[in-house]
């Protein structure tokens, strides 16, 4: 059977608001002259005859008959270009794997049988040229790294005569190649060159480590009776580099490290940051805690789990996908939120997934410069993320609730993508705890889901460097939603039958990592490749062994639960096969059929790995860090704070928030915006997992890169406090929360490329006292967590290195959702209060960056103040005193105000002499300050003894809300300041993203 092409375009006579929205997108970004724009869908496929074709017309299966017409012959077009965007051979394309599921379902074929393969064509009317024409399609409508792209003239097009098929197969059987790599005569050099061009990512001396284990007579001998020669085969050293990875093994985290504070003369040597600083403060929370220790998992799973009520607890995951979004944005993101939502899935038993949260750190859409080789344009690197979560999350049917956007123009190497999920588990399952598991020796190894192809290759050790010009292609990963619904709606039943005795998801390293990390429980497992369904041939075992192709999991089943549970998968239309075995043999052994392909001491494949030995030097005057610096008066204060909330870090991101869907399950409470519009920022978002059950969970997130550049210590304090605070002011309980960290760093490890690595070690050895103080301090545990180093470019003869950045995200318990608070002013005449004290610390706010001024003071925490206002405030919710509440962050006091204001659609009066400053400060330093831990609180007038009763200190009366649509008035006693309407701050916030 030929190849048929059957083209879907919208009718003449119809709008097309695909290529409207094409045709604006070019003016905005290019500025080129673009008339119309309209789409054509074209679906290639393979296997099916014309009379097939013709019945899936017929039937109108692929098209709206309405709207679209469809034909199997090329239309003529008098567009000036026509630009044909399709993906390259082996890139996952979930609409052409849809397409040929449904004409498989219509024509009664097998799938195997046939495939689809899916292009669009963009028809481009204007006065443009050529070079212009593949501006358009090479900066805005085709990655070339996952795409091909074809633009064709009128006149090119009038006389090409037939269309060349799109789709390049991959033709041949899976290959059983297995190469022998002649390591044992390796010089040194060419053993990094060797790590450098199969992109391993080891270092000389974990290259040397692994030669000399070769060398050694026992190996040789192990080898020889399991049918291997004495040097490593390929699949080999592909699952020791992505075992040993900074990805999977957190080597700059687990390092000792000498830690030289020049500023105070001291040196300390730090076994393991992660130890040190994070596991060892969550282990004297807990035993703080005793008998009211709510952590249920910690560190030990794909999520962290913490109790929730009797029947269930409550897990978390944040992960990162920053590499793969440089170089796709659109499936890096996809991948990223799929592929977390995998770990709540994989978590204990299995979790139900009732919520995703997603922060992103971007360089200005608006960026003006000329790009970097290989780097994308920070606005299409935006809408491609945003488009790539919406497709995960949405298509998912899981509510999207918080998140952040953070910009910076250092993020154009880089962006970050953090996406995380929750989810809910049983306390108790079949007589276990619900977040236990136990694989056993014997137990079948089944993959479920998604089939194996080369997409997602080498992501593990490609994260773990910087990214260079040189970056596989392979390394981008694109998930199908739809799949993995399917496999989780099949797991979640098979879980409730307990067909299985535990489950892991696919993540980095695909079946390496997965049953490389349950066979550790058992003690070793047996492996045929062969047996691995796969997208197309072709495939090498190593392939089919790393390949971290989305929306798989991996099974531990009983033996005698085996058939039953593959009839269920069979039932559910999930594909589940069996791969071989869990043993107690010591081994990590894998073959292809018979051929032996692997065979890995299990304790040298997890435990081989030397422990890094590295030095850090905190040197403090190499920060910004400055005493005091005058804030100048500005003349027009009113214009200023319209500056200030068109700033990207303050303005509304609702065009973006909104293509999420926030509503579905029913479970949400307090949403992304509140007020009377929904447009105002809430702090956190509430909801109510269990819909019998009044009690809720809030999940919130503090990030704050930009206090890098001052002091790492205080850039981690101030994000965990932001966290914190964000809960509290929604209603969450300080006393029942739970934290997740996702460290986010430059290069850390001093070398030529990287000649201040010793102070960036130490920047993270402050980031991470700063946790494990303040977690201590507030007594909120770490449950789970992450880092991503290397996140660098390289090109150009340039480097440019994110500002060291963590995500500290929450989850914390609220005991019942009606007494959730939200950030809108509720009625006229309610007092105004601001808790906490403002100090002049200015360094590094948002104020001072509209300025253009460097130096200054950081904001720093004080804890034990900041702990006895959350716990005074959490009664005040309790006891329903507060009708509203907004945290002050970005923009300090001013922005708070103003955001109160449009969400509620009143105004305020506030008297700035009254704010409880403690120290000598001009208007505009009260007004933007952005010390930390501080709220504004909406109080009725006869609660407010009461609700002052419950704090010590620091609680001020500074206001009252106005009248409906009146204006915010800000004096210093009698003295106006400058009053601003509702309707002017309203537009400034929501311009500049909303446009």
């Amino acid at each position: 059977m030929s190849l048929l092409r059957l083209e879907i375009r919208v009718k003449e006579n119809q709008q097309d608001p695909v290529g409207r929205r094409v045709a604006e997108e070019i003016k905005e970004a290019l500025g080129f002259n673009i008339d119309t724009v309209r789409m054509v869908k074209v679906l290639t496929f393979d296997g099916i005859g014309e009379e097939e074709a013709g019945l899936l017309l017929e039937k109108a299966v692929m098209h709206d008959p309405v709207l679209q017409s469809a034909s199997l012959q090329p239309s003529p077009s008098d567009a000036d270009f026509i630009l044909e965007v399709s993906f390259r051979p082996g890139v996952t394309d979930n609409e052409g794997n849809t397409a040929r599921n449904t004409a498989a379902l219509v024509l009664g074929k097998e799938r195997d049988t046939l495939k689809v393969y899916t292009a669009k064509q963009y028809h481009l009317w204007g006065k443009i040229t050529r070079a212009e024409a593949e501006k358009i399609g090479r900066d805005l409508l085709a990655n070339e790294l996952i795409e091909r792209l074809r633009i064709k003239s009128r006149e090119e097009w009038a006389k090409e005569a037939g269309f060349e098929a799109q789709a390049s197969k991959v033709t041949g059987k899976a290959s059983d190649t297995v190469r022998i790599i002649p390591l044992l005569g390796m010089s040194d050099a060419e053993l990094i060159d060797y790590s450098r061009k199969n992109t391993l990512a080891l270092t000389l001396e974990e290259m040397l480590i692994i030669k000399n284990f070769y060398a050694k007579d026992e190996t040789k001998k192990d080898r020889a009776q399991f049918g291997l020669p004495e040097n490593p085969t390929d699949a080999e050293l592909e699952v020791l580099a992505q075992t040993w990875s900074e990805h999977c093994k957190h080597k700059i985290f687990a390092a000792k490290i000498e830690y030289v504070n020049t500023e105070t003369g001291k040196t300390q040597h730090i076994d393991s940051l992660y130890k040190t600083y994070i596991k060892t403060p969550t282990a004297t929370i807990r035993k703080r805690l005793g008998d009211n220790d709510f952590c249920r998992s910690v560190f030990s799973d794909n999520a962290g789990v913490m109790a929730f009520n009797d029947d269930y607890d409550v897990c978390i995951k944040v992960e990162t996908h920053n590499s793969p979004s440089a170089l796709d944005p659109y499936g890096g993101a996809l991948t990223g939120i799929v592929g977390v939502n995998r770990d709540p899935m994989g978590t204990g038993m299995g979790a139900e997934l009732i919520c995703n949260t997603d922060v992103f750190c971007f360089a200005s859409p608006f960026h003006a410069d000329k790009m970097p080789s290989r780097l994308l344009h920070p606005r299409r690197v935006m809408e491609g993320v945003r488009k790539g979560v919406e497709d995960g999350g949405n298509k998912s049917g899981i509510p999207t609730v918080n998140g952040a956007i953070v910009f910076d123009e250092r993020y154009l190497g880089k962006p970050l993508v953090y996406c995380g999920t929750v989810g809910l588990m049983p306390r108790r399952l079949h007589g276990m705890n619900g977040f236990e598991k136990i694989p056993a020796a014997g137990d079948a190894i089944v993959m479920t889901g998604g089939r194996i192809g080369k997409d997602g290759i080498h992501g593990a050790t490609f994260s773990s460097e910087e990214l260079h010009e040189e970056s596989p292609a392979t390394a981008v990963q694109i998930g199908d939603p739809i799949t993995q619904r399917k496999m989780y709606d099949f797991i979640i039943r098979a879980r409730d039958l307990g067909l299985y005795h535990a489950i892991t998801d696919n993540g980095a390293g695909g079946l390496s990592s997965s049953v490389g990390e349950m066979s550790e429980a058992t003690g070793g497992c047996r492996l045929d490749l062969s047996k691995a369904p796969l997208k197309y041939d072709g495939l090498q075992p190593w392939e089919i062994l790393l390949s971290e192709a989305q929306e798989r999991m991996t099974l531990a089943v009983p033996q005698d639960k085996l058939q039953e549970f593959l009839a269920l998968a069979e039932h559910m239309d999930v594909e589940a096969t069996c791969l071989g075995e869990f043993t107690d043999t010591g081994y990590f052994q894998v073959f292809y059929g018979k051929k032996p392909v692997a065979n890995l001491p299990m304790d040298f494949m997890h435990n081989g790995l030397p422990q890094m030995r590295l030095k850090a030097v905190w040197k403090a005057e190499q920060t910004q860090m400055q005493n005091q610096v005058a804030m100048p008066d500005t003349n027009d204060k009113a214009e200023f704070l319209l500056k200030m909330l068109g700033r990207l870090n303050i303005c509304s991101k609702e065009n973006i928030v909104r293509q999420y869907d926030h509503e579905v399950k029913g479970g949400s409470v307090v949403k992304p915006f509140v007020g009377k519009k929904q447009d105002a920022p809430a702090d956190a978002a509430v909801l109510r997992p269990v819909l019998e059950d009044e009690a809720g969970i809030v999940i919130s997130n503090g990030i704050c890169p930009k206090f890098s550049d001052y002091d790492t210590y205080h850039m981690m304090a101030n994000a965990l406090d932001e966290a914190v605070r964000n809960a509290v002011a929604a209603g969450a309980d300080p006393d029942h929360m739970a934290g997740c960290d996702n460290f986010c760093w430059c290069d850390p490890i001093q070398s030529e490329k990287t000649p201040d690595g010793e102070y960036k070690l130490a920047q993270l050895v402050r980031a991470c006292e700063a946790l494990g103080k303040y977690c201590l301090d507030y007594g909120v545990p770490c449950i789970s967590g992450k880092d991503s180093m290397k996140n660098d470019y390289i090109g150009d003869g340039k480097k440019i290195s994110i500002p060291p950045t963590v995500l500290f995200s929450v989850l914390a318990k609220i005991g019942n959702v009606n007494n959730a608070v939200t950030s809108d002013f509720k009625a006229a005449g309610n007092k105004i209060y601001l808790l906490g004290y403002t100090k002049n610390e200015m360094a590094g706010s948002e104020a001072f960056d509209e300025l253009g001024i460097k130096g200054g003071r950081v904001p720093q925490v004080d804890s034990g103040s900041a702990l006895a206002r959350y716990r005074a405030f959490h009664k005040a919710a309790e006891q329903k005193l507060v009708k509203a509440c907004h945290d002050l962050s970005d923009g300090g006091l001013a922005v708070a105000l103003a955001e109160m204001c449009i969400g509620g659609l009143f105004g305020a009066k506030v008297d700035l002499e009254k704010a409880g400053k403690e120290e000598d400060m001009t208007t505009m330093e009260i007004l933007y300050s952005e010390s930390a831990s501080r709220f504004l609180a909406e109080v009725e007038p006869g609660k407010c003894a009461e609700f002052e009763k419950l704090f010590e200190n620091h609680c001020y009366q500074i206001g009252e809300v106005g009248e409906a649509n009146a204006d915010l008035s800000v004096y210093t006693g009698e003295s106006l300041v400058f009053t601003q309407t509702i309707d002017a701050m309203a537009q400034a916030f929501k311009k500049t993203l909303n446009a």
